[in-house]
């Protein structure tokens, strides 16, 4: 593996910092705002693994964890430029105002969004930095799942409407039970090794990231339909 660009702890945090300078700013209840407060609170949890030495490899973890969170800052960057976002981040910036989407949903349409495109192209974007294959970030891959499936429970039993849920015709029930973490993550992995086996030919990858993209984003705008209160 070789030494160029390497990505430490002072890269995470510096993630860290500008995702605490979103929060700071944006209203409680915007639908971006929503899932800034997931992603933040899983980065924050990374870091201080990483400080833990909790990773098999903390040189590849970091590089994965800051170029992962670098694809939702530039989203989030472009959307405020008023420049159009990856096709997976559109719905969740077009509907985050909307007072029938809930704040469930808004979290889960990002985590979406950031899981079903943004990491399989960040893995990419880490083996290049720290020249290594796929093979090489799959320990760390599978331990910043680990972190993020635990999260999801959290999201889930924090921002459930109530009892309400319970109720089979309430039609949330329905869009929870048509998304799984583990299987974004399954893509996502498939997604990487793919997008590295066609990095010789830059057109064919292209356009399997933007159909990646795009499918993704179709998924996230099911995610966010608005729903009677």
């Amino acid at each position: 593996m070789s030494q160029s660009s390497p990505v430490t702890a002072p890269a995470v945090d510096t993630v860290v910092s500008r995702m605490r300078a979103l929060a700071a700013v944006l209203p409680e209840r915007d639908g971006v705002a929503v899932f800034n407060r997931v992603y933040l609170t899983v980065t924050e949890e990374i870091d201080r693994r990483l400080g833990t030495g909790e990773f098999p490899d903390p040189r590849a973890a970091a590089a994965l964890d800051v170029r992962f969170a670098e694809r939702y800052l530039r989203a989030v960057e472009a959307a405020e430029a008023d420049r159009r976002p990856p096709a997976c981040w559109r719905p969740l910036f077009e509907l985050r105002r909307h007072p029938g989407v809930r704040p469930l949903q808004f979290a889960l349409a990002g985590v979406n969004a950031h899981i079903g495109h943004d990491l399989a192209l960040a893995v990419v974007d880490a083996c290049r930095a720290i020249g290594c294959e796929p093979v090489d970030l799959e320990d760390e891959f599978e331990h910043v799942g680990e972190i993020l499936t635990a999260l999801e429970e959290r999201v889930r039993e924090d921002l459930m409407p109530g009892p309400d849920l319970l109720q089979l015709a309430d039609p949330l029930t329905h869009l929870l039970g048509a998304w799984s973490l583990e299987r974004a993550r399954d893509a996502a992995w498939a997604a990487a090794r793919a997008l590295w086996a066609l990095r010789h030919c830059p057109d064919v990858a292209g356009e399997f990231a933007e159909r990646l993209d795009a499918a993704v984003g179709f998924a996230g705008r099911m995610l966010l339909t608005p729903l009677a209160r």
